[in-house]
C-alpha cells in the first residue's frame, strides 16, 4: 500500500477520508515524495482539492489526507506522525505544549474563513431562525433528558421530540461551538447523535423531519437543496439587527455571530526543509482562494495570503491566534506584527 496514490472523486469526502485516514500510517514507505496531512473534516475538503491539483500538476509527489479530528490531527502533528495538521480552530496552550514536549515547533497558518450553520429539515415550518438563547437553553449539560421537545425550546413550536445532530467531541466545530453556545469548551449535552464527519450529519438532518443540528458552513452550501437553514439572533445589534444568516458577507464581516470562524493549517518546521512539503505549502495559499470557493469555504483577501507566505519565509513559528475568529482587517494586524520589513508584502 505505500506505493499507492491517493486520489478521490471531488466532493467524494466521506469515503476518501476513511481511504485517506488508512493510508497515513504507511504513506512515508514509498518511494515517491509524500506529504502528510490529517486533522479537521472541515479542513478537508479544501486539504483535499489542494492535494488533488497539486498531484495532477506535479504527478511524483503524494498528498495523503486524512480525517481525525482538529484534536486528533494535532495530537498526531505534535507527536511526529504527520506533517501538517488542518484545525477548525486555533491550537490550545496544552497541545503547544505537547508540541513543545515532543520537540515540535509548528507554523501557524490562517487559509479561510467558515461558519458554524444552524439547520433543520426541509419539513420543518415552525423555526425560521433561532437566538443563541435558545441554543444554549439546548445544548446545555442540564439541558440533558430535560429539554426533548421543540415546545421545550419556544412555545411557539410543537410538542413534537427534538432530535439532535451535532459534531463529535474531537472536532474543532464541537469546540468551537460548544464555546460560543454554552460558554464553555467541551460542555454539552451527551444525548445526541454525533459524528467527526458532517456528510453523516448532513444525512441525518435530512433524513428526519424533527432533527436540528450543526455543521461546518461548507457542508450546509454543498447540500443546501436538502437543508433548511436557521438564522441566528445573538441579541447584539452591533452585529447585525435581528437573525443574520451565515453568508459570504456576514461571515468575513464579523456580523455572523457568533458561529463564525477561521482555518488554519498547523506544519511542522522541521517537515519544511523538506522540498515536497514546502511545495505543497505554497502551492496551497497560491491557490487557496480559488479552491475554497469550489468547496464553499470563504477565502481571506489575497492580501492576507501574502502576509502568511511572508511569515513562512521567516520561519515564525507558535501561535498568534487565541481567538476562533477576527475579521480580516484584524487577521492582517495580527500576521504583520512580528514581521521583519525585508519581509513584509
Amino acid at each position: 500500500m505505500g506505493g499507492t496514490t491517493f486520489t478521490a472523486a471531488p466532493f467524494a469526502w466521506a469515503a476518501a477520508g476513511v481511504l485517506a485516514s488508512g493510508l497515513l500510517g504507511c504513506g512515508r514507505s514509498g518511494p515517491d515524495p509524500v506529504v502528510t496531512v490529517d486533522g479537521s473534516s472541515t479542513g478537508y475538503p479544501l486539504s483535499e482539492a489542494v492535494a488533488e491539483e497539486l498531484q495532477r500538476r506535479t504527478p511524483p509527489t503524494r498528498v495523503v489526507v486524512g480525517i481525525s479530528g482538529t484534536d486528533g490531527g494535532l495530537q498526531k502533528l505534535c507527536a511526529g506522525e504527520v506533517d501538517i495538521s488542518a484545525a477548525s480552530r486555533p491550537i490550545r496552550p496544552s497541545e503547544a505544549e505537547a508540541c513543545r514536549s515532543g520537540g515540535i515547533d509548528y507554523l501557524e497558518i490562517p487559509v479561510a474563513f467558515d461558519g458554524i450553520a444552524i439547520v433543520g429539515n426541509l419539513a420543518n415550518t415552525w423555526a425560521d431562525h433561532i437566538t443563541t438563547d435558545e441554543l444554549h437553553r439546548i445544548w446545555e449539560p442540564s439541558a440533558e433528558a430535560k429539554v426533548n421537545h421543540w415546545s421545550d425550546v419556544h412555545p411557539g413550536w410543537p410538542a413534537r421530540p427534538l432530535r439532535l445532530f451535532g459534531a463529535g467531541l474531537d472536532s474543532g466545530t464541537y469546540d468551537h461551538f460548544t464555546e460560543a453556545i454554552v460558554g464553555r469548551v467541551h460542555a454539552s449535552r451527551s444525548d445526541y447523535t454525533s459524528s467527526e464527519d458532517d456528510n453523516m450529519l448532513v444525512t441525518g438532518v435530512a433524513g428526519d423531519p424533527l432533527a436540528l443540528g450543526f455543521v461546518g458552513y461548507a457542508y450546509y452550501e454543498q447540500n443546501r437543496d436538502r437543508l433548511k437553514l436557521l438564522p441566528v439572533d445573538d441579541g447584539n445589534d452591533e452585529n447585525g439587527r435581528g437573525p443574520v444568516a451565515p453568508t459570504r458577507t456576514t461571515i468575513t464581516e464579523g456580523t455572523y455571530q457568533p458561529l463564525s470562524r477561521l482555518l488554519f493549517l498547523y506544519v511542522a518546521r522541521s517537515a519544511l526543509k523538506r522540498a515536497e512539503v514546502t511545495t505543497f505549502v505554497r502551492f496551497y495559499l497560491q491557490n487557496a482562494a480559488k479552491l475554497a470557493d469550489e468547496v464553499g469555504l470563504i477565502p481571506l483577501p489575497e492580501s492576507t495570503y501574502h502576509l502568511v507566505q511572508a511569515r513562512i519565509a521567516q520561519r515564525i513559528t507558535g501561535s498568534l491566534f487565541d481567538k476562533g475568529y477576527l475579521p480580516a482587517r484584524a487577521i492582517e494586524q495580527l500576521l504583520a506584527r512580528d514581521l521583519r520589513p525585508a519581509e513584509a508584502p
